[in-house]
């Protein structure tokens, strides 16, 4: 028997991937509102015929019962040709998140099919950057943090934000900043997100969360993950690149809390010559302190990162980097992965094994990461503006939060509207618009260069990505227009 969530995925691509199964699933992508354990939920038919699957006690209109029991017998249909681990499909799927996760992919399938990379309705992930408000003042910083801006969304905008993700199918948000954790909505927001069935996920810099009474509270209002920075094991060069004295201890303390307090969690790095000869301390440190995984941050030359290019790594230091991280994966108790997308193809070269990159880093390993996972090879590396977009704190959406391009503003247009009718996006979306080496590699679709550092470069979201060791050349010439 292979892998449940593996199988399930495989089997729901083969039996949809045909004209008369479209367009039968079609008509399962309506919304109703049905009751999932006496709770009355709005949402598309799919997650209820997925929520009956996995067991839970769900009441909806009698009219919609036909198409209930065709969308089931086709899921236990595809379960039972493709030997799928029908128990742990249906724990997975006890998960409201996951269920969202499983309905996206499925609405996918119905209005596109299967491609590769895999098209989507809506992203899977969406970064807020909750606020411009920081604490810290980080020399790598792509949001220049500092303040609040004056036009930040009100409360009651916010919770109409909320109200648009959800309506578009998202199944993830990851609260970022600024630093929104100190944010007097924080709070609110988590809950009224997790309230909706949506995972949410938090990017902070740890100083709150070093009380463990704030970590709780959040925990409690339904967050699931955090994720938090650390940038050196050595305290004082932490302290510097953050700007601010006690960072590094408050930081490790979070990352502490979260481990004891049993919440899912990773230690977020970015990668740059200053810590680039660290990381066998940075990955001890991480076994010191009992965390379970460390992400490795790409770094992008925007905001205040723009300051600090000379810190950026060559194509070939982050090809050793890379490979550094996967052997070091297989030798230690850690999960250790990268958002630099360059790392699914060398994890494939070392490993022949397919690894998720870019927004990995906000899905909980029990839960959606597994359907992540399982779609690797279909999400295809960098996500920006196909499976995840960015969410600016006065409600503008762009395709990154390292990409600062706008494509609409949520004030203006509903979400679900700018995912689907943004240029930008569209191009993101179709890999043969690539320039450059990144359009003819034979790994384009697992990964497609970071978006975002081609664009910090070449001012073009579609240029070639500087980074990867098949563009050394760009590099060189980069470095040459530098040096004039």
């Amino acid at each position: 028997m292979t892998n449940g969530i593996n199988a399930f995925l495989t089997s729901l691509r083969a039996i949809f991937n045909n004209p008369t199964t479209r367009y039968v699933l079609r008509r399962y992508t309506r919304r109703v509102t049905c009751e999932v354990g006496g709770k009355p939920i709005n949402e598309r038919l799919i997650y209820f015929a997925l929520a009956e699957y996995a067991g839970e006690n769900v009441k909806c209109p009698l009219s919609t019962l036909p198409g209930r029991m065709i969308f089931k017998g086709l899921i236990q249909l595809g379960a039972k040709v493709f030997k799928v681990k029908e128990d742990e499909i249906k724990q997975a799927l006890s998960d409201p998140a996951v269920r969202r996760g499983i309905a996206l992919v499925l609405e996918g399938l119905a209005l596109y099919g299967v491609t590769v990379p895999q098209k989507l309705p809506a992203p899977f992930l969406i970064v807020w950057n909750f606020t411009n408000m920081c604490n810290l003042r980080c020399a790598h910083c792509y949001q220049r943090a500092d303040r609040p801006l004056p036009n930040e969304l009100t409360l009651e905008e916010k919770l109409n934000v909320v109200k648009q993700l959800d309506e578009a199918g998202v199944a993830a948000v990851a609260l970022s900043g600024g630093e929104p954790t100190i944010h007097p909505h924080y709070y609110r927001i988590v809950k009224e997100l997790s309230n909706r069935g949506i995972y949410v996920a938090t990017a902070t810099n740890g100083w709150l969360f070093a009380d463990m009474k704030y970590l709780k509270k959040a925990k409690e209002y339904g967050l699931r993950y955090v994720e938090i920075s650390v940038d050196s094991a050595d305290p004082e060069k932490h302290d510097r690149f953050r700007g601010v004295p006690g960072s590094w201890k408050r930081a490790t303390k979070a990352l502490k809390n979260a481990a004891e307090l049993g919440l899912n969690h990773a230690m977020a790095v970015t990668i740059t010559k200053m810590n680039i000869d660290e990381v066998d301390d940075i990955l001890d440190l991480a076994e010191e302190l009992g965390i379970r995984r460390v992400v490795f941050f790409n770094f992008v030359p925007t905001g205040r990162g723009k300051e600090i290019l000379d810190l950026d790594l060559s194509p070939e230091e982050r090809e050793e980097f890379l490979k550094k991280i996967v052997k070091e994966m297989s030798k230690r108790k850690l999960e250790i992965f990268s958002t630099a997308p360059q790392y699914a193809r060398v994890a494939l070269e070392l490993s022949k094994v397919v690894v998720p990159t870019h927004f990995y880093v906000s899905i909980e390993r029990e839960g959606v990461d597994k359907v992540i996972s399982a779609l690797a090879e279909y999400i295809g590396g960098c996500g920006a503006g196909r499976i995840y977009a960015a969410l600016e704190p006065e409600g503008t959406v762009t395709p990154c939060v390292f990409m600062p391009v706008p494509v609409g503003n949520v004030r203006e247009k509903h979400f679900r509207e700018i995912w689907e009718t943004s240029e930008l996006f569209q191009k993101l979306r179709n890999r043969s618009l690539l320039e450059g080496y990144c359009k003819e590699c034979p790994y384009r679709e697992i990964c497609g260069g970071c978006r975002a550092r081609a664009y910090a470069y070449f001012g073009d979201p579609l240029a070639p990505d500087p980074g990867c060791i098949f563009n050394k050349t760009e590099y060189g010439k980069l470095v040459a227009e530098a040096t004039k």
